[in-house]
């Protein structure tokens, strides 16, 4: 099936340029609030690098650990659906993009039980924060960045699920054939997007020097 371009486009060449730009220019402005966040963050660990330290022990590396696997797992599925959409490949999109999902999905179940855990140790700030160590407030001002860094990274982890699930659901309707595929390839760098912002969260919240010395 050959694809038209929408009416405001002269060809199919320039609505994909056209679609590829807008993508580049959203992530640019997510880079830049992301970052302006890790500067901050850098920041303030530099000023307060022991009661940061304090934090990050507070912290499940070994859920982090696994989270940062798990995101690094869809991210190759996520390849895959684009690998088998540039093939013409629906039903292994299809099944690639519902990996995905469901992979991302897991990510954010033990991310929210980490948050749980939190919320039992009174290490909510805001809400009867309660840890009982030294520099509390400083510790505090570190749960503070985390649960900004990890939250935002949370909620673009759910638009992405949004996203791979209207994927997947116009791949089934046929929507992907005859060599046109670049929504899934434009979601794609979404999703890639979301993990490598991980990448940098977890060696600067859960790996900050933990034998404290």
């Amino acid at each position: 099936m050959a694809m038209r371009a929408e009416h405001q486009f002269d060809d199919i060449e320039q609505q994909r340029d056209a679609a590829y730009t807008g993508m580049w220019v959203f992530l640019s402005t997510e880079v830049l609030f992301f970052g302006a966040v890790f500067f901050a963050y850098i920041l303030y660990r530099g000023l307060y690098y022991q009661a940061f330290v304090q934090g990050s022990r507070e912290l499940s590396i070994w859920m982090g650990g696994l989270n940062t696997a798990i995101l690094l797992c869809s991210s190759l599925f996520m390849a895959l659906a684009v690998h088998a959409a540039q093939r013409g490949r629906t039903n292994q999109l299809v099944m690639y993009l519902i990996i995905t999902e469901i992979v991302g999905a897991v990510f954010l179940g033990i991310k929210f039980l980490e948050y749980y855990q939190h919320y039992k140790d009174h290490l909510i700030p805001g809400m009867g924060f309660g840890y009982g160590g030294a520099n509390a407030n400083r510790v505090e001002l570190f749960m503070v960045f985390y649960f900004i860094l990890t939250g935002m990274h949370a909620v673009h982890m759910i638009i992405g699920l949004g996203v791979l699930s209207a994927l997947a659901i116009l791949a089934t309707r046929g929507k992907f054939e005859g060599g046109y595929y670049d929504p899934v390839d434009i979601g794609g760098l979404y999703w890639h997007f979301v993990d490598i912002v991980w990448v940098f969260i977890f060696p600067l919240l859960y790996l900050v020097k933990r034998t404290g010395v």
